[in-house]
């Protein structure tokens, strides 16, 4: 009996679950578009054939136009180059820090006892 008790217990640990965690979505963005009947006609009927969205279908096809076209995959690598040079450009210094070259400066006392500064 113990041991019908062990194998159900291993083989309950060895089963996977009935369901699978859903994968990680997307932030979503929403885009509204005008389009011709035609388009949208053929864009529904594309979604159906696939099982899925309209949303879905347009979300690829862009998808695979970005990834195809490499010219606009180097205009997008230098758009985005220069905005990260912009934002070094413009970000806060740290605390004593400058952009300033620092002048070293050494101290006297003058025959007044007060401390003169030399550059």
């Amino acid at each position: 009996m113990r041991t019908l008790i062990m194998r159900a217990c291993k083989k309950e640990k060895d089963q996977m679950p009935v369901l699978k965690a859903p994968p990680k979505q997307p932030k979503n963005a929403t885009l509204q578009v005008r389009i011709d009947e035609d388009l949208k006609y053929k864009l529904d009927k594309y979604a159906e054939f696939l099982e899925t969205t309209g949303a879905y279908v347009v979300s690829e096809a862009l998808r695979l136009v970005f990834n195809k076209d490499a010219e606009f995959k180097e205009w997008l690598e230098v758009q985005e180059r220069n905005a990260q040079q912009a934002e070094s450009e413009h970000a806060p210094m740290p605390v004593g820090s400058t952009d300033q070259p620092v002048m070293a400066a050494s101290a006297t006392l003058s025959s007044t006892g007060n401390k003169r500064l030399f550059g």
